[in-house]
């Protein structure tokens, strides 16, 4: 292990509920929650005035809304997260060639092998130096953990937040980590944890005097050696750039089970189209496409299909995730789908068969894409590029013949009142809170959902280009909807009586 503190773990604090707060004024200060909104959805994040309830990651929506009812309920805008990450993962690598990314706002670098530090002081300096440039560059905080190897550099940045910074000098980490949880140490989840309790084991100093025989026959050669050595502040796992890409994929849950053998197809057409725009804008190409589906009974079924060579084809895809289809049986009901390809290369063999019958179908005046367009913000699913990237929600942005579908939180833009964002939508009304991260709290209005002159927008930054967080804020205008608008601060923010869908795995935690 090394000397000094040299290895930085990075966590931004509370991401996705921090941006939301971020980018509407009003929210500031109050209980935000971000996840998926229907009945089976999930929190992906909570903000810390809502953690105070009790909410936290990974909880179900509905437990959530009954600890925090006032909270605002938000459905996540995965865009502008990644956005928000690619600057901040940018400031890491000006750091060190070694990032290792662990998600969207969390990751791992080596100071010393960017020649940035090689003591206690140099570490210190560029970690405060950190916190500054993301909060001027993103207007967001984020809490760093100093250390000599990657399990204490996480633990140090856990008891940094929020917003701190946390150095454990070399030679004090057992008497740091004596007292703590055996939770505390990687690899230790709860069916562990309870097995070490029912043996007397709830420390880190208590697996450090049971010695590493006894760790190992009450937890197996590989885990009970590792778990010992950790016990002992032992940790030379090396931060490791940027993981390869083993897979794309986009997946959606419904929030009713579908059972029209119709609609099943032109979801898994949709979902075909949406991985493909994924796997495009990675720079890849897949050889091997994958249907998931998950059935009314919770049976969860996967299909496969290697092509001849890569591809980013989306009829191609398409028309092998319809092929994979027609060997699950649906009759039952269908509560999630997903497409997926695997395989992935950097070059693509094109598909000359595929070329041409979509060039027959666009001269008979049949459109190539034959999917059902999509109505909301973006949804990716699970998988996919960046490494423990959370999965999306795609519920929200499900089609909807009868009216436009308006998902809470996200972005508008009225050509009378200006840039807003979803308050909340339901029985043929939309109600928008007009205001931008540089403005004071706006005034809501609310409209037909078929409103004409309201449409979806782009996500606006969070600071001005500039980078000096907080500026814009002191000096914008009072209202984004005009100097005279009455403002208005309701903690309850309705949302979508329907849709919403799951949040798969906790993902972000901050």
């Amino acid at each position: 292990m090394r000397s000094a503190p040299t290895i930085l773990h990075l966590d931004m604090d509370a991401f996705y509920a921090s941006a939301e707060q971020a980018a509407k004024p009003s929210l500031r200060g109050k209980a935000v929650v971000v996840g998926g909104l229907g009945p089976r959805g999930v929190v992906a994040t909570a903000s810390y005035e809502a953690r105070r309830f009790g909410v936290h990651s990974a909880m179900p929506m509905g437990q959530a809304r009954r600890l925090a009812p006032n909270a605002a309920y938000l459905v996540p805008r995965f865009g502008l997260y990644r956005e928000i990450s690619e600057q901040v993962m940018g400031l890491l690598r000006e750091l060190s060639p070694l990032v290792e990314p662990l998600s969207l706002d969390e990751a791992f670098v080596d100071l010393e092998a960017g020649g940035v530090a090689d003591d206690e002081a140099s570490a210190r300096a560029v970690g405060e130096r950190l916190r500054a440039d993301i909060k001027a560059v993103t207007g967001l905080t984020g809490s760093v953990g100093l250390a000599a190897s990657k399990m204490l550099a996480k633990i140090a940045s856990e008891e940094a937040k929020p917003d701190g910074l946390r150095l454990i000098a070399p030679g004090t980490e057992r008497a740091l980590l004596g007292p703590m949880s055996v939770r505390t140490l990687p690899g230790v989840g709860p069916a562990t944890g309870d097995h070490l309790r029912r043996a007397g084991i709830t420390t880190v100093e208590e697996i450090a005097e049971a010695g590493e025989d006894e760790l190992v026959r009450l937890l197996g050669k590989a885990h009970g050696g590792s778990l010992y050595a950790m016990a002992l502040a032992h940790d030379e796992r090396p931060v490791v750039a940027e993981r390869d890409t083993k897979s794309v994929s986009v997946e959606d849950t419904y929030d009713v089970d579908i059972h029209d053998r119709v609609r099943v197809r032109g979801e898994v057409a949709r979902l075909a189209d949406r991985c493909v725009q994924r796997l495009r804008a990675a720079g890849h190409s897949g050889r091997t496409i994958v249907l998931k589906v998950r059935r009314f009974d919770f049976s969860t079924l996967t299909r496969s299909e290697t092509l001849r060579g890569p591809t980013d084809d989306p009829g191609v895809v398409r028309e092998a995730a319809a092929r994979l289809l027609e060997s699950v049986d649906t009759t039952g009901g269908v509560r999630l789908l997903g497409v997926g390809v695997t395989g992935l290369a950097d070059y693509t063999q094109e598909d000359l068969f595929a070329q041409a019958q979509a060039q027959a179908a666009a001269e008979a005046g049949v459109s190539d894409e034959g999917a059902e367009p999509e109505s909301g913000g973006e949804a990716d699913g699970a998988g996919g590029v960046s490494p423990g990237e959370p999965q999306d929600v795609g519920a929200e942005e499900s089609a909807a013949p009868a009216e436009r579908r308006w998902a809470a939180g996200h972005d508008v833009r009225h050509a009378e009142y200006g840039h807003g964002w979803v308050q909340g939508s339901g029985l043929g009304r939309v109600t928008v809170r007009f205001e931008t991260p540089g403005s004071e709290p706006g005034r809501v209005r609310t409209f037909r959902t078929d409103d004409p002159l309201l449409v979806p927008a782009e996500p606006l930054p969070l600071v001005e280009p500039s980078g000096v967080a907080g500026l814009s804020r002191a000096a914008g205008p009072s209202c984004a909807a005009g100097p005279s608008c009455a403002v208005e601060t309701p903690a309850v923010v309705e949302v979508l009586p329907a849709g919403g869908g799951e949040v798969a795995g906790p993902g972000e935690r901050g």
